[in-house]
């Protein structure tokens, strides 16, 4: 079906991407999960905490259309703030405690530093957003324990392992985060779209 070839062509990145960040992060049944970015590897960040047994996801995200998906997928909280405001909001909503597991799937300084600052004492952050500042504390982590882990995906690993089986068995439609579809010929537009 056309809903099954697209959540297969997520397998080769965006998925496996997002189930990265959620294994790097150490989601664990019961957890608060804390996701960074609402892009396709964000969306499927939700996917992968909900799949590791979150209890609670925050899905910090701008766009009332990825809010909707995200919600869909599993977040059952929306963070729209940045930067002090996203901390403060994010630890309002735990209750000043912070995430047991923190997902960062965008990369750039200020979306690493709140991930950094809203990593609970004790957990882990999974960060699969191409990093674009070379400029981050990350002494700052020791001090409180914290767990920095990430980087590109084994994409074959997570697919032959777990990730192709639940998009076979129905347990997963990450396809539905591609919002548009384009002819090679229109690549250019493509990309800017993204």
């Amino acid at each position: 079906s056309e809903d099954l070839l697209k959540s297969f062509v997520t397998l080769a990145d965006v998925m496996a991407t997002g189930y990265h960040a959620a294994v790097s992060a150490d989601v664990r049944p019961g957890a608060t999960a804390v996701v960074f970015g609402d892009g396709a590897v964000g969306l499927c960040g939700v996917i992968s905490a909900k799949l590791g047994g979150a209890e609670r996801i925050i899905i910090m995200s701008r766009h009332e259309d990825r809010q909707r998906l995200a919600r869909e997928f599993g977040a059952t909280d929306v963070v729209a703030e940045r930067g002090d405001e996203a901390v403060a909001r994010v630890l309002e909503l735990t209750n000043g405690v912070g995430a047991d597991a923190t997902l960062e799937c965008v990369g750039t300084g200020q979306s690493t530093e709140t991930a950094f600052a809203v990593a609970r004492a004790g957990s882990m952050i999974g960060r699969v957003g191409v990093p674009q500042s070379r400029d981050l504390d990350v002494n700052a982590l020791f001090w409180r324990n914290v767990g920095l882990k990430g980087g590109p995906a084994n994409v074959t690993t997570y697919v032959r392992q777990i990730l192709l089986e639940k998009v076979l068995d129905g347990s997963i439609n990450p396809g539905r985060v591609f919002t548009g579809e384009y002819e090679l010929d229109a690549i250019q537009d493509a990309y800017a779209a993204m």
